[in-house]
């Protein structure tokens, strides 16, 4: 009895020797396969595989979206320079200033990040979804009377074209991240239309 008594805790002691053993040998080779990565963050290599996933209609959207957001923002500052402009004109022309800024930021950082840096050069159909340089003018030398109605009506038609965008951005796109700011983008700036079209109609 004794022996046995002995001999019990003693396997027992073995027995879990060998179990953390062979524990420290899976997390060995778990840390060796992903350097870097603990086992508490799964998602990760998910997530950075995700963002990675692109084709040429993400990368088009991207560039385009950058330079029409580039336009509304000069068009946005062409009326905050103006004194006398209606308060609810200049609101929204803040607002989307605002928001538009922060997607160039985040659309430029894809685009790095897919080898495909933003130039400024990338090709455009302009029509209907960029004001032409006789618009611009227009807003431009526009007095504080006429700037406000002159930059509803153009920015009803340039959040048109930035719709279109993005919904073709929706069906032909692959980036998970960029599809959602796609879709972001549709209903933003649906509901903008119609704030701007209850100005114009005040």
């Amino acid at each position: 009895m004794n022996l046995r008594t002995t001999a019990l805790p003693a396997i027992g002691l073995i027995t879990a020797l060998l179990l953390a053993g062979c524990a420290g040998t899976q997390d060995d080779d778990t840390t060796g396969d992903m350097p870097g990565m603990s086992s508490g963050s799964p998602s990760s290599p998910d997530d950075a595989e995700s963002s990675a996933e692109f084709n040429d209609a993400d990368v088009a959207f991207a560039m385009n979206m950058i330079m029409h957001h580039q336009q509304a923002i000069e068009m946005s500052d062409m009326v905050l320079e103006k004194d006398g402009v209606d308060p609810e004109v200049v609101a929204l022309a803040q607002d989307i200033k605002d928001a538009q800024q922060p997607e160039i930021d985040m659309m430029s950082g894809w685009l790095d990040d897919w080898g495909h840096p933003f130039s400024g050069m990338e090709g455009m159909d302009h029509s209907g979804m960029m004001m032409s340089g006789d618009d611009m003018a227009e807003l431009q030398a526009s007095s504080a009377a006429d700037a406000g109605r002159l930059f509803l009506e153009q920015m009803i038609e340039h959040h048109q074209g930035a719709i279109d965008m993005a919904e073709e951005q929706i069906t032909d796109g692959q980036n998970p991240d960029a599809i959602a700011l796609a879709e972001n983008i549709v209903e933003d700036q649906t509901a903008e239309i119609a704030l701007m079209q209850e100005l114009l109609a005040s």
